[in-house]
């Protein structure tokens, strides 16, 4: 999902091609969250609304917030019309009107920095009892992600920042940053995408370029980014070669925790 206001609004249409694929984790991590305290449910990064229909049905009498960065994701949120309220704010600047009974981020905190006071800001919200449920993608090292730095910095030096791409901290600083605050479970899962090939491009690149690569694309000019786009999808071809039914097996690993305080 989307949480940090910028130059370039998030495009609906492009995050939804894989929509599917995206809300498989986005579920796993609902399933995940046993107790909630007595407050809000609060959809830290709604994007879209796609998990607004799950929250409700675990709400019972609790009230559905959803909270993106997004003008053009809330408009969808909006849409789907099973959120109480929607607020539009970047995930530093937010804070609930009242402590929460459940802080639900899927695919969204990745966008922010400085996790080591983030995360246990976020935890400091919540009511009684309440919980903190997070999910990441942590696929950085992997050639869909690592190429598009690589190859950006090869062609444009110091054209992108690599702050500016999402990025998370190594699993074992989340649990000695937020194990003493309550009770913490974490895990990874990789999820085994079988992506269909697109005419004249590669599916990992159609995948990417609406969510990772999103920073690095808005730094550089049509041309420059047909360059880009070129050489990234020779690489994805040798990384994840398509098979003879036009299909793509494409490997993804997600990190996942919730913390009841």
């Amino acid at each position: 999902m989307s949480g940090l206001s910028g130059k370039a609004d998030w495009n609906p249409g492009a995050y939804a091609r894989f929509r599917d694929q995206r809300l498989r984790p986005a579920l796993d991590l609902l399933n995940a969250v046993g107790q909630m305290g007595a407050g809000d449910i609060v959809d830290l990064g709604c994007g879209n609304g796609v998990m607004g229909e799950a929250l409700k049905a675990r709400a019972s009498a609790r009230t559905v917030i959803g909270v993106d960065g997004s003008p053009a994701m809330l408009e969808k949120a909006r849409a789907a019309n099973v959120y109480d309220s929607l607020q539009q704010a970047d995930f530093n600047d937010w804070h609930p009107r009242r402590a929460p009974g459940l802080i639900f981020s899927n695919a969204a905190l990745h966008w922010v920095g400085g996790h080591e006071a983030v995360m246990p800001r976020l935890a400091r919200m919540l009511g009684k009892g309440g919980t903190l449920a997070v999910q990441m993608p942590h696929q950085n090292k992997a050639p869909s992600h690592r190429v598009w730095l690589s190859l950006v910095e090869e062609l444009f030096p110091g054209r992108v920042e690599k702050m500016g791409t999402p990025g998370v901290m190594a699993p074992v600083k989340y649990e000695e940053l937020l194990a003493p605050l309550g009770q913490f479970r974490l895990w990874e899962t990789d999820y085994y995408q079988r992506l269909t090939a697109e005419p004249g491009s590669h599916p990992v690149r159609r995948y990417t370029e609406s969510t990772y690569a999103r920073p690095v694309l808005a730094a550089l000019d049509a041309e420059e980014k047909t360059d880009l786009i070129r050489r990234y999808e020779e690489v994805m071809m040798a990384a994840y070669p398509v098979r003879a039914d036009g299909t793509v097996l494409f490997p993804f690993r997600r990190l996942f925790f919730t913390l009841t305080v």
